[in-house]
Order: C-alpha cells, then sequence, then structure tokens
C-alpha cells in the first residue's frame, strides 16, 4: 500500500462488536477471563490494550517495519533501549542529540556502569574508529537536533553488521513520511512520537519499530515489566494524527524551503542550517536517503542582543520547547533543549548562545515571513 493509504488503515480494523469505524479508546485495566487459565489473549491493561496495539502495527508499517512497541514519551523508548545491554557494555553515540538523550546517557545511566562514547557520526570512519571490544550499540540521529547535520545510513547499518552491533537511528526530525531507516538496513528506528508523528502538541509519546524478532521480544519484555506504556487515550490521539502525517508533511516541508531560502539572504543571519539548501554540505546524502528535508531550521544571529530580540518579538511563531506541531515554534536550545549538554561540548559542534530553532508549521508561509520580518526589524 501507499504510505496514505497505510497511514489511515494499517493496524484498524473496524470494532467487532459495533463495526465502528474508528478503533475504540479501550480505556480498562483488566479483562475478564473465562476460567483459570482461559482468556481471550488479554489480561492486563499494563501488557495489552487493543488501542495501543493498534497505533504500534500503525507506525511499524510506516516505518516499514514488522514490529512496533510504543511508550509513555521518546524518553521511556531511549530508556527501554538500554535494555538490550548491561552495565559494562559500550555505546556509540552521535555527539549532536536531542539534549534529554545526552542527559539520561551521560548523566543518568553513566552511573549504572554504561559507557558512552559521543561522536561525529557524519564521518562514518568516526563510528569505527570509536567500536571497542565491548561494544554493542550504535545510536544515530539524523538528522541532528539542532544542528541538521546528517549520517550515512546505509554505510553505518554496514558498519553495524560487519561488527555484530545493534544499529539505532533516532527518526523524530524526518518522521517515517521522508525518511524510513529500516529500509536501509538500520535495525531499530526510534521516535518522540509527541513530535511529527503525533503533529498537535497535545500527547507525550515514544515508539519504536524494528524487524528483528529477537529485539521486538526483549524490548515487548521491558516495555510489560518496566511500565512506561502510553494511555489509550493517548494512544488514540497519536493514531488520529497518523491519517493527516502525510499532509501535514508535505507542508512543514514547503514552508520550510521557503523560510529557508529567504533567511539565507538576509544579512543579520551569520549561518543558516538545513538540509534542503544546496550549500548544505550533506545535500546529495539528503536526496539520497530522504524524500524530503523536513521542517526543522536552525538559525545562528551571531548577536546575542539580535537573539534576543527576535525570541521576544515573533507573534505568529511561538517560543516554546517541543517541535513537529501544525503551529510554529521557536526553541533557544542553549538555555531549553540542551541546556544539560555542557557548553564547551555545545560549541564543539556549533551549538552557540546565539542559535535559534525555528520548527515551522503549516500556517500560511506568507504570514510566517512575514512575521520574522517584524521580529527581526
Amino acid at each position: 500500500m501507499g504510505f496514505s493509504t497505510d497511514a489511515i488503515h494499517a493496524g484498524q480494523i473496524s470494532d467487532p462488536t459495533t463495526g465502528a469505524v474508528m478503533t475504540p479508546i479501550y480505556m480498562t485495566t483488566t479483562y475478564e477471563q473465562e476460567e483459570l487459565g482461559k482468556h481471550k489473549g488479554y489480561e492486563y491493561g499494563r501488557t495489552h490494550n487493543l488501542t495501543r496495539a493498534a497505533l504500534e502495527k500503525n507506525i511499524a508499517t510506516l516505518e516499514r517495519g514488522e514490529y512496533g512497541i510504543a511508550f509513555a514519551s521518546g524518553l521511556a523508548a531511549i530508556q527501554a533501549l538500554m535494555g538490550l545491554v548491561k552495565s559494562g557494555d559500550h555505546i556509540v553515540c552521535t555527539d549532536n542529540v536531542y539534549g534529554g538523550t545526552y542527559r539520561i546517557f551521560q548523566n543518568y545511566l553513566t552511573d549504572f556502569g554504561l559507557e558512552f562514547s559521543w561522536v561525529d557520526t557524519s564521518d562514518v570512519k568516526n563510528i569505527e574508529d570509536a567500536i571497542k571490544d565491548n561494544t554493542k550499540i550504535v545510536y544515530i540521529e539524523s538528522p541532528t537536533n539542532p544542528m541538521l547535520g546528517l549520517t550515512d545510513l546505509r554505510a553505518a547499518a554496514e558498519v553495524c553488521k560487519n561488527n555484530n552491533l545493534i544499529s539505532v537511528v533516532d527518526n523524530t526530525f524526518m518522521s517515517p513520511y521522508f525518511q524510513q531507516p529500516l529500509t536501509m538496513g538500520i535495525d531499530i528506528v526510534l521516535h518522540s512520537s509527541t513530535k511529527y508523528i503525533n503533529g498537535h502538541s497535545d500527547v507525550i509519546g515514544g515508539i519504536i519499530a524494528t524487524n528483528d524478532e529477537k529485539i521486538n521480544a526483549r524490548l515487548k519484555y521491558v516495555q510489560n515489566a518496566a511500565g512506561a506504556v502510553p494511555s489509550p487515550f493517548d494512544c488514540w490521539l497519536t493514531l488520529r494524527a497518523t491519517k493527516t502525517l502525510a499532509v501535514r508533511m508535505k507542508q512543514h516541508n514547503e514552508n520550510a524551503i521557503q523560510i529557508a531560502n529567504f533567511l539565507k539572504k538576509q544579512n543579520y543571519i551569520k549561518k543558516i542550517y538545513y538540509p534542503g539548501l544546496e550549500d548544505h554540505p550533506q545535500y546529495e546524502l539528503a536526496k539520497k536517503q530522504m524524500t524530503g528535508f523536513g521542517g526543522m531550521v536552525s538559525v545562528d544571529f551571531g548577536d546575542m542582543e539580535l537573539t534576543k530580540k527576535f525570541l521576544k518579538s515573533c507573534k505568529v511563531f511561538t517560543l516554546a520547547e517541543s517541535l513537529g506541531g501544525v503551529e510554529s515554534l521557536l526553541c533557544h536550545p542553549a538555555s531549553m533543549t540542551h541546556a544539560s549538554v555542557p557548553k564547551e561540548d555545545r560549541e564543539k559542534f556549533g551549538l552557540t548562545d546565539t542559535l535559534v530553532r525555528l520548527s515551522v508549521g503549516i500556517e500560511d508561509v506568507e504570514d510566517l515571513i512575514e512575521d520574522i520580518e517584524q521580529a527581526v526589524k
């Protein structure tokens, strides 16, 4: 099936009791058992929920995966991934990842004996050089947050397979509409479904997709054992949102391209980061492994006073954390999403105090450009 058809139908059937077209919200914590040891395949709400199962199948299908595992947040999904390793194991990780990923890895999980190496995965040789005898996972963000750097996913997957490592890609910035890492040989794809997958800034969630039966079995075990599951209502809202994922992503992409091209010409911008610009260092790779460039644009004003005034003066863009909603948002990563990353580490990959991340929404692009112009003035 095509992407839009899968987005609307995959994982969903009419309710067997009433024929309702929309997947019901199964708000139950437990299920009746017919007799001792005999039930309908459902025992307890943390372990099984039909609404959650529909969402898991839907996202897995969109990612061209066999299995989906849903969690209460993107970070809960990342935490669950660590159920694939044990104390003493080593993980190679993209240096410019979401600040929350850095925080849970470096400031929390190292207390439990896990070791992390932070490398620029845009050069796959850096991954190879970082591999140790105890390396188990290579964790990649592509595009990165907020510098929008790319990793060659096919090349990274090959390195991981040659070294018997599990490859993971955080695909949050692209959504499965623009990038499907599993089709490039990656073992696990992860999303903060809070962002583009839900797209309406009203649900916190995370999801993992894979084609590996053993990985799925382990992560399903962790999902149940640790219990960080999303509510049936949150699953229903997200499932409702995926039906419009294709049309939303097209508009995010179209608006972002126009805004990036506009900002590129402005003398108040010191530097702009967007993989859809021909002068982006990985523009050719972007065209090769993505079917669009996404809705995220980062700009460095190079002047702190201008940065502050800009963030305060926008009227359509809203200064707020998060991204991927239908409304346009502004973020100051150094003080918001990446505040947990030491300043010297942030500046190594270009994340300065004057960098602003734009999550370009699906409003009329003329209004967004006008808002930027009036804010700068």
